[in-house]
């Protein structure tokens, strides 16, 4: 199994790691540290050795730092982990903020005076973050100093060491371009912005840019390295030797140049020497690396990493491979439903068990390479967590008439899936009949919109939220976000959200995912995967329109529909959704499975 249900957190051993952290901080002579949970690749996920924050603390979500200072310490996260911080950490040695609604700049101005130092490790934060840092530290009349090493690192007796495998090769079948294609594109760029080097810090970007993928973090095939790219097409790749085959290093050869992780601090200082205007990222590129170039003499040229884009935008080979890995992962899906439906009624399954029930589906395809992150299987009051993640200490049964919830993907060579679907065990009351449909209307008519050149997620993130707003009723997630190519469930740029403003382009894929939580009780979530298409002419229209073609495959749950909340065009949009479920599904299953999805996409009313 891909997915461990232990819970890892040990809120129990932070006093005493805290304890020892401090003694440590007064040895380096400073006053306090900051513990993000980022690595020094700033991804979403972390390798063993990087989970710093959780070591420390016991918070095991995926966003949020910690403040220690000698005397008092805090740990900040968003609205999504305020109920699972207090769980997992000790109230007595931390105290939880929400990072919007009490800013780190307060409590450092209440922790820290005029003689105060506050540390941090320049690898593990950006540029961006150190400025805030810095204003905050600056209100307070304390200092913000860098070190040369984490203290984390000195007192964590048993930290694991970093990964190891090796990396693999994504052939171009999958990949749709060459890496030398894809460098030419980056070089160009660099021309475009008279900058003679670009340094590449996001492991997708190098993974993408170099068709590799690797194992370095659970659940997202990325390789830890780092790459400068030169405007005359060149490249070097920063990377453990210990990664590289004798195969990859043949695949790489006139592609890129071969050097160790611990050159990288070179390189950049021979930029600087050369007075090279070099591309970073100061949303992504930590601040250490940034520091060497300009001690040493580079010019800044700040701008997005060149590879988040084109790697957005999918070309035809990815395309097709994200709908092969669709049908293939839709027929995982109706076994599992459908074994679901079989078995829930008895009362005798749990969340844990249906989460690994889903896996072994999937892993019966003989094509799953991993999960795409760990399954969020919640029942009853569990699915009113977003991002719940069960553990043989929160598992809990489906109960009769109740809901459950389960979001859930893979990561296949050909394509990256992530779905939600929310099913009723037993009967539903008439509330959450009511709630689902207004989240389907929401799904449904994001999934029906037309749009022209210029649009963004922001522009249309009030279609999946309406029918819910005009019930007075909301959800405090984004909309949908971007998913990768056999890479990262989570890809920018582009977003379904309230703030977002990045132009929609035609190969992006993106989730379509609103939802409803009511605390305590229930919560649902209608996700699939869309992608961004052509814009194509529209018979007496004036302007060619973008549409959104729908990747995802597999019923939605009739039993909790209020049709009556339905428009004709709802209506005829899930009907015919359910049409083509059966029609490209059907040939996968048979038996009992065929059977259940006959049912499961019948037109509404029958």
């Amino acid at each position: 199994m891909f997915q461990s249900y232990e819970d890892s957190s040990n809120a129990r051993a932070s006093a005493g790691r805290i304890n020892s952290l401090r003694k440590e901080l007064v040895k380096r002579g400073v006053d306090g540290f900051i513990v993000p949970r980022a690595d020094e690749f700033q991804g979403e996920y972390v390798a063993a050795y990087a989970e710093r924050l959780r070591w420390l603390t016991g918070f095991a979500g995926s966003a949020g730092y910690a403040i220690i200072a000698l005397q008092s310490a805090a740990i900040f996260v968003d609205g999504r982990y305020m109920l699972q911080v207090r769980e997992q950490t000790d109230a007595d040695i931390l105290t939880p903020h929400h990072v919007v609604d009490e800013p780190a700049s307060d409590w450092i101005a209440e922790n820290f005076g005029t003689t105060d130092i506050l540390a941090y490790d320049p690898w593990l934060l950006t540029p961006q973050q150190v400025a805030k840092f810095q204003t905050a530290c600056k209100k307070a009349g304390a200092k913000l100093q860098a070190l040369a090493s984490n203290p984390i690192d000195t007192i964590w007796q048993d930290q694991p060491a970093p990964p190891a495998a090796s990396v693999i090769s994504q052939p171009t079948q999958f990949a749709g371009r060459t890496a030398e294609e894809k460098l030419k594109e980056i070089s160009g760029v660099l021309k475009t912005l008279d900058a003679g080097a670009a340094l590449l810090t996001l492991p997708d970007s190098v993974a993408w840019l170099f068709n590799l993928r690797g194992s370095d973090v659970a659940h997202t095939p990325i390789v830890h390295a780092f790459a400068i790219v030169y405007q005359d097409e060149c490249a070097e790749l920063f990377i453990a030797p210990e990664k590289v085959t004798d195969d990859i290093a043949e695949a790489l050869r006139g592609v890129a140049n071969l050097r160790t992780r611990s050159e990288l601090t070179e390189a950049l200082q021979a930029l600087g020497a050369a007075k090279t205007r070099v591309m970073i990222d100061p949303a992504w590129a930590p601040q250490k690396a940034v520091s060497v170039l300009e001690e040493a003499g580079a010019e800044l040229v700040k701008s997005t990493d060149p590879c988040v884009l084109p790697k957005a935008c999918k070309n035809a080979a990815e395309l097709e491979g994200a709908r092969t890995a669709h049908r293939r992962d839709g027929a995982a899906m109706v076994r599992f439903l459908a074994w679901l439906e079989r078995e829930a009624p008895a009362g005798r399954l749990d969340e844990i068990e249906a989460a690994k029930k889903l896996e072994a589906f999937r892993a019966e395809t003989g094509e799953l390479r991993d999960i795409s992150f760990d399954t969020i299987s919640g029942a009853g009051p569990h699915a009113a967590l977003p991002h719940y993640r069960v553990t043989t200490a929160t598992n809990r049964a489906l109960e009769p008439n109740s809901i459950y919830l389960v979001d859930s993907g893979g990561q296949y060579q050909d394509g990256t899936t992530d779905i939600t679907r929310t099913v009723i065990v037993g009967t539903p009351s008439d509330e959450m009949k009511d709630r689902f449909t207004r989240v389907l209307k929401g799904m449904v008519n994001l999934s029906r919109i037309r749009f022209p050149e210029g649009t963004t997620g922001g522009h249309l993130d009030v279609l999946a939220r309406q029918a819910l707003w005009v019930a007075g009723l909301d959800f405090d997630h984004g909309t949908g976000h971007g998913v990768g190519s056999y890479l990262s469930v989570h890809e920018g740029p582009a977003r379904f959200s309230k703030a977002d403003a990045t132009k929609l382009q035609a190969g992006m894929i993106l989730s379509n995912e609103p939802g409803y939580y009511k605390q305590g009780h229930y919560g649902i979530r209608i996700e699939n995967l869309v992608i961004v298409r052509e814009a194509e002419d529209i018979e007496g229209g004036e302007r060619p329109m973008h549409w959104l073609e729908t990747l995802t495959l597999c019923p939605i749950d009739r039993r909790l529909i209020d049709v009556e909340l339905l428009s004709d065009g709802e209506r005829a949009w899930l009907d015919a959704y359910h049409a083509r479920v059966l029609k490209e599904i059907g040939p996968e299953v048979d038996g009992k499975d065929l059977e259940w999805l006959k049912q499961a996409t019948a037109p509404l009313g029958e």
